[in-house]
């Protein structure tokens, strides 16, 4: 057997059964790569070959709702639960490595919603991640100084409104996923991206109990008065206690840039925080620039093994 093939694992949480890919020698430290809305593991593939190259296993998860045997129609579907799943994968893996104690901690690496439940999985137990980087989602921790880039902002988030619709489902199911098309393009304006990239996309959400569960996201956002809700607004506020890089895109036409230039507090990283900005990038990071997510990545994993890391923001 080779240690290093692709293995899919599967794991049983709230009735779902959730699925992930893990690569690489049981050996190498882990780190979890978490895509966002609407993307797949797939998305992650060049910066996890890259990933496995330099000496790291890799565990690419599927958010639930993202595949048909994670979606049940009495389950949540919201970056909470997001979250405690990526705890339970954590968990998961310290067993299966026969790790005492819940597990080795893991460098956590998060997209989109897959950022915003990484962020929400460190600040519920920081004890359990090794890194956290952040890809196109800034922090939360200071939300109320966005106030001055909210009208571009809420241009930008329209869509958002749309996903509240109860025809978002089809909408985003029509015509093979043209809307979801479109969203690429006008969140990555400047790439290229080819039918063989964007398949992945088209072959998850054409399930119509995919787009279902995966459209909850963004409904459950905005219902104040469901427990797990008020547990995500609590958790964006909480201080990050791990090493952390955030990344973004200059040109993000999703979530701009400039937001992380006012959100970003160094006193709520005391392990520290680096903020890069990608030129010629839009939202999908990952995807569009892996060579350069690669080059920020891999040096803010081997950091983050030092006993002490320094405080403040440098800024590249």
């Amino acid at each position: 057997n080779d240690p290093v093939a692709r293995q899919t694992l599967y794991l049983r949480r709230d009735q779902l059964t959730l699925t992930a890919w893990l690569e690489g020698p049981e050996s190498a430290p882990l780190v979890m790569l978490v895509h966002g809305f609407p993307d797949t593991p797939h998305g992650w593939d060049a910066v996890a070959q890259g990933l496995l190259a330099a000496g790291y296993r890799v565990l690419r998860p599927w958010l639930r709702g993202y595949t048909p045997s994670s979606v049940h129609p009495d389950a949540d579907y919201d970056a909470y639960s997001a979250s405690l799943d990526l705890l339970a994968w954590q968990r998961e893996l310290g067993q299966h490595a026969g790790l005492q104690g819940g597990g080795q901690p893991v460098h956590l690496v998060g997209h989109d919603w897959g950022a915003i439940a990484a962020m929400a999985a460190v600040a519920n137990q920081p004890s359990a991640w090794q890194s956290l980087t952040i890809l196109a989602i800034p922090p939360f921790q200071r939300v109320e100084r966005a106030w001055r880039l909210l009208p571009a902002q809420l241009r930008n988030s329209a869509y958002m409104l749309e996903m509240q619709s109860l025809n978002a489902v089809q909408g985003i199911r029509a015509n093979d996923c043209v809307r979801l098309r479109e969203l690429w393009q006008i969140w990555s304006p400047g790439w290229a991206f080819t039918p063989e990239q964007f398949a992945p996309v088209q072959q998850a959400f054409l399930e119509a109990d995919v787009a279902w569960a995966a459209t909850r996201y963004y409904r459950a956002l905005f219902t104040p008065w469901r427990g797990n809700t008020r547990m995500l607004y609590v958790l964006a506020r909480r201080a990050l206690k791990v090493p952390t890089l955030a990344l973004t895109g200059a040109q993000d036409g999703c979530m701009q840039a400039e937001l992380f230039d006012v959100l970003v507090d160094p006193a709520m990283f005391p392990a520290g925080i680096q903020c890069q900005r990608l030129a010629d990038c839009g939202h999908f990071l990952q995807a569009e620039q892996p060579q350069a997510v690669l080059a920020a990545l891999l040096p803010h994993l081997v950091a983050s093994h030092l006993l002490a890391s320094p405080s403040g923001v440098t800024t590249a």
